[in-house]
């Protein structure tokens, strides 16, 4: 029976769900989009971190009831966070913590909406103690666990700061996790560490998904037999630090093999460390772009050489999409699950990574092959269609009552 109303959803996420450019943007906005696509109607609670993200504002609130996303600055942010360390409380709440959102959470709440349904582990302080009918936790990953790997490679400073925030952080999601209806990470992987570090709490697996159309590539006319490519928000840690490891480490190998050797940084915000790396002979730096494709397109092989990483990375799917090769890391590409043979190469350490991509280089018959096989696999089991029948699944068993 149809039911006679729309479900309202409370939304709640880091940054403004759109445009879709980066990670968690294009993970929420697609789950976003699908949710108003089923007839829910939807109070969306985010932060603006940048001039641009007025227009993001403006953009949601044609579709959506209501969005309201307070001014975030990081800068301020971190000292205001900073009082975590006088209440024992993770740095990470009173960093994401906002009165005006808190109080818009509350209006929403005062009759139990159908669903609160929480992205990132950071804003679930809004919804703990609000009424709903139903609350929907997707972790993607335990950020607790982040700041642990933090800690592990850093000075030690960092090993006591980070290392606080990944046990405070730990309780909090174990709180989380045992008061909320669902608990939802993006892979295997995670979920078998949820399950050691929340023992009690099934999660349920919600991989990304990646826009098949979007990353088609436009044909070899571009491609350029020895240059390599990589995507990434780049003033976020595990980019800044994979990049650069991979241009100390390999680049210089790989250069001298190659005179003709390109690398193509892709991506918004290159902070002074990555900027300077266009200074290196091969190396361009782009800054943000209107859309990456065309950089997929210019390029022989894709790399993910990410040291801090696990989940599920957008940029290797886009790329595998794009039926570009890609040599990752075993730490970007463990999200994935069993990937066959022949559509991914994961190498672990320098030299591995440069033996790889030497060989494709040298290759460019092998190099088609191998991301012909990876394009027909991502097309088979990640286009975005198959993560929003899991999501409709997992919402029908607690009750949701989608109009369409």
């Amino acid at each position: 029976m149809t039911p006679a109303r729309s479900p309202r959803i409370v939304f709640l996420c880091q940054r403004v769900p759109w445009p879709p450019d980066r990670g968690d943007r294009i993970t929420t906005w697609h789950f976003l989009q699908h949710l108003l696509q089923r007839g829910a109607e939807v109070q969306v609670g985010c932060f603006q971190e940048e001039t641009r993200d007025a227009e993001g504002v403006a953009f949601l609130s044609k579709s959506c009831r209501e969005v309201v996303a307070p001014r975030l600055s990081r800068r301020w942010r971190k000292l205001t966070s900073l009082r975590g360390l006088l209440t024992g409380k993770a740095l990470t709440l009173p960093f994401f913590y906002d009165r005006t959102l808190a109080k818009a959470v509350d209006q929403w709440t005062v009759t139990p909406p159908d669903l609160v349904y929480v992205y990132s582990s950071s804003m679930a302080q809004y919804a703990i103690g609000r009424p709903s009918h139903a609350k929907v936790m997707q972790f993607a990953e335990l950020d607790s666990d982040k700041w642990r790997q933090y800690a592990t490679v850093s000075g030690p400073l960092g090993r006591w700061i980070y290392g606080r925030e990944a046990k405070r952080l730990l309780a909090f999601e174990d709180r989380v996790a045992r008061t909320f209806s669902r608990s939802l990470v993006v892979s295997e992987v995670e979920r078998t560490l949820f399950r050691e570090r929340i023992p009690g709490v099934d999660p349920d697996v919600l991989p990304n998904g990646v826009d098949v159309e979007h990353f088609t590539t436009a044909g070899e006319a571009n491609r350029h037999a020895h240059t390599a490519v990589f995507t990434g928000v780049m003033d976020y840690e595990p980019n800044v630090d994979g990049v650069c490891w991979f241009v100390d480490t390999c680049w210089p190998t790989l250069r001298q093999r190659y005179p003709d050797a390109r690398l193509l940084i892709v991506g918004s915000k290159p902070i002074a460390k990555v900027q300077a790396l266009a200074q290196i002979p091969g190396i361009t730096v782009t800054g943000r772009v209107p859309t990456t494709p065309p950089y997929f397109d210019q390029a022989a092989v894709a790399i993910a050489p990410l040291r801090l990483a696990r989940g599920v990375q957008n940029k290797v799917l886009e790329a595998m999409s794009m039926a570009l090769p890609v040599v990752s890391s075993p730490q970007a590409a463990q999200g994935l699950g069993d990937v066959p043979a022949g559509a991914l190469t994961v190498a672990d350490g320098a030299d591995a990574t440069i033996a790889r991509i030497a060989e494709l280089f040298a290759n460019p018959q092998h190099a088609r092959t191998v991301g012909a096989a990876a394009a027909v696999w991502v097309r088979q089991h990640w286009r975005w269609q198959r993560m929003f029948e899991r999501l409709d699944g997992l919402l029908g068993e607690l009750g949701v009552p989608f109009l369409r």
